[in-house]
């Protein structure tokens, strides 16, 4: 007869304590409760691992964490404490803090909830992710050598006598919330300032996966840039004023003008925008800063002032605002930049534009004789001469609204680095023609071939295969020429592709449809559609009028037709049907 021993109370003790141990976090920093925790996060920017000793991932990353710990425990003035919670004893907190796997890292700002950390765990990332949010105190910085003083004296550069006038901002998102729009308060809200602001259904998946990123915008550019939302649900008219087809849709409003934000849906590109749409846009140099600046940018602007005039400052600012500084634009107040360009003095102002790291002469001037508005003209001339036609900037290019030609080469892979140059020495040719002025603007580009193989061909027919293909688009129009003057296919050189947009713009050669029959009906039935839904929320009572006026008609019609009817049969009734009696 065999008997069981039971555990001692001592054994059941030891094996506990060592079951706590392998839960044990590292050491390298300190370990939160739920005690603790929100007192701790309370003051300051806290970066909080959650973590589980039982998972693979989070023993491979502890090397890296402590790596990260012990950087900036040896700079405390830096402004980023660094701590961590396990999940694996403390559960509650670690669902209560939105704890979806293992690791998490969580950004907490005197104790609020700022962001997840989603980029890959690698130690250099990690260290510019904190250094981006850190919080230095004024008394932490250390005063500068005099050496560090004598070089930033040297990088201030003074400006010429007439100065201009630099426009102030008011303080945008004071709270740092998503605020929520209404039909009575939307046209007053996006004209006090620059508002970022998220059209969304309740219903919408993609509106859900959203909303809790859209709350993290909002707290980021808390002081910098108002952001905000529409239930479309609850205020279809206004949406549908707004031009929303589709949920969710972002648009960015500022000065009385708006652009639709196309890019990825994810944290850091909406950040990425945000803080861009925030940035100051215009910047004050002199005449020797000119080059350099043309240098550093693919396209620049410069705004040329005879004498300080804040009004126009304004004025630019505002038409400027939807560039969201790209590119940037300079002022600057120097008779030398006026006399190097040809500008007369008896212009107050203009604005020049320089594409292709080129100072020598502006690919286009804005000033009092331009029969453009200026907004229009700075969209028209914001790209550079040739670009790659990515996913970053398809809208820009394909959609803007000068609607422009778009020279398209589809590129194998292995070809992009020659294709590219190419093109961009075309595109500078085709600059010093004259023969484009005052006609649709040309943009050159070329795709990927590999990763855009299958819409080249779903959209123009292209198949690449050793060769690029060149086509010519107007996306606006969704049509598209494949044929130069001549009628032979379009090749990469200059010679063939002046000669398809000369016969573009002379209607010499036929276009042909980037839709088929079907798609080019659906599409002009839902614009008409949509142009009488505009209509009918624009001009309600005639539209109601209109409505009644059709009804009344059809009435009348019906009326007509069956008294039409009534004398036919009365007529048959006493017809005698050629009877003699």
């Amino acid at each position: 007869m065999r008997f069981t021993i039971l555990p001692s109370p001592l054994l059941l003790f030891a094996t506990w304590f060592v079951l706590q141990a392998a839960a044990a976090p590292a050491a390298s920093s300190h370990v939160l409760t739920p005690q603790d925790f929100k007192q701790t996060i309370a003051d300051g920017v806290w970066f909080i691992e959650h973590f589980s000793p039982y998972c693979r991932h989070c023993r491979n990353f502890e090397p890296t964490w402590n790596r990260v710990v012990d950087k900036f425990e040896k700079t405390p003035e830096v402004g980023v404490h660094l701590a961590q919670v396990n999940c694996a004893l403390n559960g509650d907190l670690c669902t209560e803090n939105g704890v979806t796997g293992y690791p998490q890292m969580n950004l907490y700002r005197n104790g609020q909830f700022v962001e997840t950390f989603t980029k890959d765990r690698d130690f250099d990332i990690l260290v510019d992710f904190l250094l981006a949010r850190a919080e230095p105190t004024a008394n932490s910085l250390p005063a500068p050598t005099a050496v560090e003083q004598k070089e930033m004296a040297a990088e201030i550069v003074p400006v010429d006598e007439d100065s201009v006038i630099q426009v102030s901002q008011a303080e945008s998102n004071p709270s740092g919330e998503v605020i929520s729009l209404t039909s009575e308060t939307f046209d007053d809200f996006v004209a006090q300032a620059p508002t970022f602001v998220k059209f969304f259904a309740p219903w919408c998946g993609h509106c859900k996966k959203l909303a809790p990123m859209w709350i993290q915008v909002a707290r980021r550019m808390q002081h910098k840039l108002n952001i905000a939302e529409v239930n479309c649900d609850e205020f279809k008219s206004l949406c549908s004023k707004q031009g929303v087809t589709g949920y969710p849709m972002l648009f960015y409003y500022s000065h009385g003008a708006k652009t639709e934000y196309s890019g990825s849906r994810k944290y850091e590109p909406l950040v990425a925008f945000a803080d861009k749409a925030a940035s100051p846009n215009m910047q004050q140099i002199s005449a020797r800063d000119l080059d350099k600046v043309v240098h550093e940018n693919p396209v620049a602007y410069v705004l040329l002032l005879s004498s300080s005039n804040e009004h126009i400052v304004t004025e630019v600012a505002k038409d400027s605002q939807l560039l969201l500084g790209s590119p940037p634009i300079f002022v600057s107040s120097s008779k030398e930049l006026f006399t190097r360009y040809d500008i007369p003095m008896t212009e107050s102002w203009a604005v020049l534009a320089f594409k292709d790291n080129d100072p020598k002469e502006p690919t286009s001037v804005f000033d009092s004789s331009t029969s453009d508005t200026l907004s229009t003209w700075l969209f028209a001339n914001r790209l550079p001469a040739s670009l790659e036609l990515s996913r970053d900037v398809f809208q820009q290019v394909m959609n803007a609204p000068h609607n422009p030609l778009v020279v398209i080469a589809a590129t194998p892979n292995d070809a992009q680095s020659d294709v590219s140059s190419k093109l961009n020495n075309i595109a500078k040719k085709w600059r010093l023609r004259k023969s484009y002025v005052g006609k649709q603007d040309v943009i050159f580009t070329w795709m990927d071939a590999d990763q855009w193989g299958s819409w080249m061909k779903s959209m123009y027919g292209v198949k690449v295969n050793h060769q690029p293909k060149v086509v010519i688009a107007d996306h606006s129009r969704l049509v598209y020429w494949d044929r130069d003057g001549t009628g032979q296919p379009i090749q990469l050189n200059a010679v063939s592709i002046f000669s398809a947009i000369e016969g573009v713009y002379g209607n010499k050669i036929h276009s042909k449809h980037s839709e088929n029959i079907l798609e080019r009906f659906i599409r002009v039935f839902n614009s008409s559609l949509k142009s009488t839904e505009g209509f009918i929320i624009a001009h309600p009572y005639m539209a109601v009028l209109l409505i009644l006026g059709f009804l009344a008609a059809v009435v009348v019609s019906i009326k007509k037709l069956l008294d039409d009817d009534t004398d036919l049969r009365s007529e048959h009734r006493y017809n005698k049907g050629g009877r003699l009696d």
